[in-house]
């Protein structure tokens, strides 16, 4: 969805506000680790300010929020990851080149993928995550317990 920037380019409006509600379509972030994105709340405007070299600009300032689907980093079940994003700051980079527009749902997929956590899970409980001679323990199990594979070769270099 392309929000036109034209009105406030010609000084007809102040402001283009782009408080609203956004489905945004799964085409925008199929690369990606996020599964959906429904209901993204944005509250906020779009301005012209002057920049550092004393230009106007188109100056943006939101705040994204909402519930992204990922898949949990260990049992890999979809599960409900929430995010606040404080966005403020000018839109050169965020409009298609020469044109007059900003697509708001590559804009805020840009924003929201840079929310998604390198790992992440709600799994409590390790012991049904096991194989043929492997197991998966967590932290505080591996720390305690002595048991780790490579302490032969980490007195070798505790020596040195």
């Amino acid at each position: 969805m392309n929000i036109d920037l034209t009105l406030l380019h010609s000084n007809t409006v102040k402001e283009i506000d782009i408080t609203n509600i956004y489905n945004i379509d799964k085409s925008y972030f199929e690369n990606t680790d996020i599964i959906s994105l429904n209901e993204v709340k944005v509250e906020g405007k779009i301005t012209r300010r002057e920049n550092d070299d004393l230009e106007f600009e188109d100056y943006i300032a939101c705040s994204i929020n909402g519930d992204m689907i990922i898949p949990d980093s260990i049992s890999l079940e979809e599960i409900k990851y929430p995010f606040s994003i404080e966005y403020d700051d000018f839109l050169d980079e965020n409009c298609k080149n020469g044109e007059k527009a900003l697509d708001i749902f590559q804009f805020l997929c840009e924003n929201i993928v840079l929310e998604v956590p390198l790992q992440f899970t709600k799994v409590e409980d390790l012991s049904k995550f096991h194989g043929d001679g492997w197991k998966l323990i967590s932290e505080d199990d591996y720390k305690t317990s002595g048991n780790n594979p490579f302490s032969d070769l980490l007195k070798d270099f505790e020596e040195e």
